[in-house]
């Protein structure tokens, strides 16, 4: 254990001044504070006070002394909302620190697998077919999988499982997925089916209600919980397969564990509101910035970013225009330039 301890990188210096749990506590804290000033925030907007003493009084069980709209508004508009943005952007930051770290690539995101072309086809043959959206969410779920099943099942048929080829076998599934989805939208209804295809996989909040977030909440506990503890041996996977195996690591497995985790956080964030971009790529790096390079320490830092960064970006969503704004626009004008500088920063050791 010690000898690994050792061989690790270093990670940034200010990582080694705070406290991890000081980084913990203070983004919790944040987070709060953002979940409070965004259920406040909307065409009809309330004060911080008002807020809480609704969310109070009904947590006690007080008599109402407000109007039922202000209660429904924060309760079965707002509050779904925010929860559902907070579990997807923790998961897609996760997912974008865990492949990065296994696949020792910086530009590695979360659909890598073909995952997110996979539950873009499930979605879109569910949408094609006429079938409701709580079917929508279980063929995006289920052919999400079905994809990251077919991309690690490849390299066994050609007789190598090394990272390599598991990255082309990938880049195969999500072209394959890529080709379906284009026939899927060439025979759907240009006028109705076409366009409820194109904004889902733009990625919005807008229908997420309670039964959705329950419907993945038990696949999003198992991601969060088994790849936050393998953190540890993540770190030591991205040294690469000789290091790993020289200090103990079973490579295969943890590996095989991580990605099938991974994928599983990734499928279940597509499902509930479509395809959002940017967010498993950028926010790993600006973890990694804050608290240096250990697993142990940007993997919960990246959750509860991501948490914070797709709250922040779905109240822009709802209230920057007279119409929702599909959130993958917003992610890509605030990642893209994000991460041109973040190249820049770090065009050296790119290099």
């Amino acid at each position: 254990m010690r000898l690994a301890e050792q061989s690790l990188p270093a990670g940034s210096p200010r990582a080694g001044r705070t406290p991890i749990s000081a980084w913990i506590a203070g983004l919790t804290a944040a987070l709060i504070l953002i979940v409070l000033v965004c259920l406040c925030l909307g065409q009809y907007s309330m004060s911080v006070g008002e807020t809480l003493h609704i969310m109070t009084a009904k947590a006690a069980g007080a008599e109402p002394d407000w109007k039922p709209m202000k209660e429904n508004i924060i309760f079965f508009l707002r509050l779904p909302r925010i929860i559902s943005a907070g579990l997807v952007g923790a998961s897609l930051a996760l997912s974008g620190s865990v492949y990065q770290g296994i696949f020792r690539n910086p530009l590695v995101s979360p659909d890598l697998l073909g995952v997110s072309s996979g539950a873009c086809v499930g979605a879109a043959l569910s949408i094609l077919l006429n079938w409701d959206p709580v079917t929508t969410q279980f063929m995006a779920f289920g052919c999400g999988l079905l994809a990251v099943g077919l991309t690690l099942t490849i390299p066994r048929l050609l007789g190598s499982t090394s990272n390599i080829m598991l990255v082309l076998s990938g880049v195969i599934v999500s072209g394959l997925m890529g080709s379906f989805l284009g026939m899927i939208k060439y025979v759907a209804d240009p006028k109705s089916q076409l366009q409820a295809i194109t904004f889902w996989q733009m990625g919005s909040f807008a229908s997420v209600r309670y039964p959705d977030i329950l419907s993945v909440l038990l696949p999003m506990v198992i991601g969060f919980v088994v790849l936050l503890a393998l953190s540890w041996w993540i770190d030591v996977l991205s040294m690469g397969e000789t290091e790993a195996k020289l200090l103990g690591a079973n490579f295969k497995p943890i590996r095989n564990a991580a990605v099938i985790c991974a994928s599983l956080l990734t499928a279940s964030s597509v499902c509930m509101c479509g395809t959002i971009s940017w967010v498993g790529l950028v926010i790993p790096h600006f973890a990694r910035m804050l608290v240096g390079s250990h697993g142990t320490r940007y993997m919960p830092v990246s959750c509860l970013l991501g948490a914070c960064f797709m709250i922040i970006v779905d109240t822009t969503a709802r209230n920057i225009s007279g119409m929702e704004v599909p959130i993958s626009i917003l992610t890509s004008l605030i990642g893209a330039p994000f991460y041109i500088a973040l190249m820049r920063r770090r065009r050296g050791e790119l290099q």
